[in-house]
């Protein structure tokens, strides 16, 4: 059974910086594809940033590049997302998610398995 915890989430003012935080069990985290994701009040979920590092790609949403910095610790099978220079339209829950598919992709619909999300605020 596999299971995706995010954590690290909160209210920051603009400039700020906050690092969030997905551990993943039951998952060879090693070659999973995994992803973070957002959705704001009334809008779709995006994708932010998606990495495998059994291949070696990585994305990112044009919104964040220069700004967000998606890395991993395997030993402790965790994702992280530092996000620095956050701005107000930066605000929504965060959603880590993984998927055991070779195939690269940061659409949210190719991924099996989601954390319950983080709430990210950041005030003007």
């Amino acid at each position: 059974q596999v299971q995706v915890v995010e954590s690290g989430g909160g209210l920051v003012q603009a400039g700020g910086s906050l690092r969030l935080s997905c551990t993943v069990s039951g998952l060879t985290f090693g070659r999973a594809t995994m992803g973070w994701f957002r959705q704001a009040p009334g809008k779709e979920r995006e994708g932010v940033s998606c990495a495998n590092w059994g291949s070696y790609t990585t994305y990112y949403a044009e919104f964040v590049q220069g700004r967000f910095t998606i890395s991993r610790d395997n030993a402790k099978s965790t994702l992280y997302l530092q996000m620095d220079s956050l701005n107000p339209e930066d605000t929504a829950m965060y959603y880590c998610a993984a998927t055991d598919s070779t195939a690269f992709s940061c659409m949210g619909r190719k991924f099996s398995y989601w954390g319950q999300g983080t709430q990210v605020t950041v005030s003007s």
